[in-house]
């Protein structure tokens, strides 16, 4: 008998891999592969999701997310109206495919963007255009030439991850102008709170531009410390909103998950401590692992991507070394390279252990 078949592009998916959180033989590890924010969430957002953990589980949650969204809005200056929220930022990014893609259509990501891109546009039968980069940043002038008659969907991850780079807003708009006014551009800014450059804009304005084919995904998972609430959301011209609304899950945000977000998004003291952090040790730890011997992507997120000059087989013992010494990193083979390591900024202590750890290896191996 012939097996079942799933749809087109579903046995062309490598499933996603979650950076490891132990190691065998040690009770406690540094954990520096999954971006996470070393300085936890709010204590206002633990307090709020307790509360509401303690009470009222037996009933569904607000489905339209009311109160975020309108927290949401007051934080950024936005219409509540025009904003969504999700089980995180990666809901969105697969509903966007769903709703505006299908056999036969093109949705172009870059070369080192987000694996979950691929994954999302494969999961629809469509077919992902992977666009070559320029020196780890994406290429504006290559993208435009990857469109076609068929193209749906453009994916631009501002900052990029796993690489640390970003684009200029005149750039992306640049991207946004060339681009037909019925192709979808989906800004994801996951990281937009750690960068400090006065020539980027996350891009909201690009959605207020009239033409409804902008909309920029956000996250309660990074700077705000929620990752294990799985909280995102995304600014949108209403008729976009329209699409996602209708296919998303009726009651995809938890009601812990939205108390937590909307006590997180209200304190911004400590969105602005965590962004000191980074800010502080960002630069610090690139510089230090130059020092060691490293090649480091100038990066504008959370997190450093090194380049190993051994190639594959230096980076591949580095992680071994450091697993040995209980420091989970995250190896980037999967991004096509093997040669390289995404390390996230941690604590203070875990980034001086983790730049005496690569210390010690090149020590050895020299």
């Amino acid at each position: 008998m012939a097996p079942i078949k799933p749809r087109n592009g579903i046995l062309n998916i490598t499933a996603y891999k979650a950076g490891d959180a132990k190691i065998k033989g040690f009770d406690r590890v540094i954990k520096l592969a999954s971006n996470e924010s070393p300085m936890g969430p709010s204590p206002a957002a633990v307090e709020a999701a307790q509360n509401a953990a303690g009470e009222g589980l037996n009933l569904y949650p607000d489905p339209t997310c009311t109160e975020l969204r309108n927290a949401i809005g007051a934080v950024h200056g936005l219409d509540p109206a025009q904003i969504i929220c999700a089980n995180g930022s990666e809901e969105l990014l697969h509903l966007l495919p769903k709703g505006y893609a299908s056999d036969g259509d093109e949705i172009i990501y870059c070369q080192y963007g987000f694996i979950a891109y691929p994954i999302a546009i494969n999961a629809v039968g469509a077919t992902p255009v992977m666009v070559p980069e320029d020196n780890y940043s994406a290429n504006v002038d290559a993208m435009l030439a990857a469109v076609t008659p068929r193209t749906k969907i453009v994916n631009l991850a501002n900052p990029n991850n796993p690489t640390g780079t970003y684009l200029a807003k005149d750039e992306v708009r640049r991207l946004r102008d060339g681009l037909r006014d019925d192709i979808l551009l989906m800004l994801d800014a996951a990281y937009a709170e750690y960068v400090e450059r006065p020539d980027y804009d996350a891009g909201f304005d690009l959605v207020d531009n009239g033409l409804d084919n902008t909309i920029v995904t956000r996250t309660f998972s990074k700077i705000y410390g929620l990752a294990g609430a799985r909280v995102g959301w995304a600014y949108a011209p209403k008729s976009v909103l329209d699409i996602l609304n209708r296919i998303r899950g009726t009651f995809n945000v938890s009601r812990v998950s939205q108390a937590a977000a909307i006590a997180a998004v209200r304190d911004q003291d400590h969105v602005a401590r965590a962004r000191a952090h980074n800010l502080k040790w960002l630069p610090r730890l690139s510089a230090a692992l130059e020092e060691i011997g490293l090649d480091v992507t100038p990066s504008h997120g959370n997190f450093i991507l090194v380049h190993f000059p051994g190639g594959a087989q230096q980076a591949a013992a580095a992680n071994d070394f450091l697993r040995g010494r209980g420091i989970i990193v995250r190896p980037v083979g999967n991004y096509d390279l093997a040669g390289s390591l995404r390390i996230t900024i941690g604590t203070d202590s875990e980034n001086e252990a983790l730049l005496a750890a690569m210390a010690a290896f090149f020590a050895q191996t020299r």
